[in-house]
């Protein structure tokens, strides 16, 4: 079985935690900032997502903070399981009934998305990342009682 070398293996997570988060940020930052949240509500309504308010919460909150943390690699498995319920939530109530393509309003950003945060929340954040910082320096920080010399 080929494995790629951990050094590959954590730039490629970075790009990808990278990518999608750049995404992510992006779609949050439109629905809070460009369009707003009361016409984000009205659009969730429109299309006949149940409780249109708080799902447009959750969605633009979800989306910017939970696109902000894969950017810099912090708590990456919470936020990829928020951003894949988030996408998970756009399938089923917009997105599945009009096919694969995007341009016809179809699923294939929302699946893509959902499944490589999912897949992001698996593998962790990777080498370069604030989660692996706070891991390295837990690892290095003794544990006792704080001795004076």
């Amino acid at each position: 079985m080929f494995v790629f070398p951990a050094q590959i293996r954590d730039l490629a997570i970075l790009i990808a935690r990278l990518g999608i988060g750049i995404i992510f940020f992006a779609h949050g930052w439109q629905k809070l900032f460009t369009v707003g949240l009361g016409p984000t509500a009205a659009g969730f309504k429109a299309m006949g997502v149940p409780l249109p308010t708080l799902s447009a919460w959750f969605a633009c909150l979800v989306e910017f903070v939970g696109g902000a943390m894969l950017i810099v690699g912090l708590l990456v498995p919470i936020a990829g399981v928020l951003l894949f319920l988030d996408m998970l939530g756009a399938f089923f109530t917009v997105h599945i009934g009009h096919g694969l393509f995007v341009g016809s309003g179809g699923s294939e950003l929302v699946i893509a998305l959902g499944v490589g945060s999912l897949l992001l929340a698996a593998v962790g954040a990777g080498l370069y990342s604030i989660d692996h910082a706070i891991a390295a320096n837990r690892s290095t920080t003794p544990h006792g009682p704080a001795t004076i010399p």
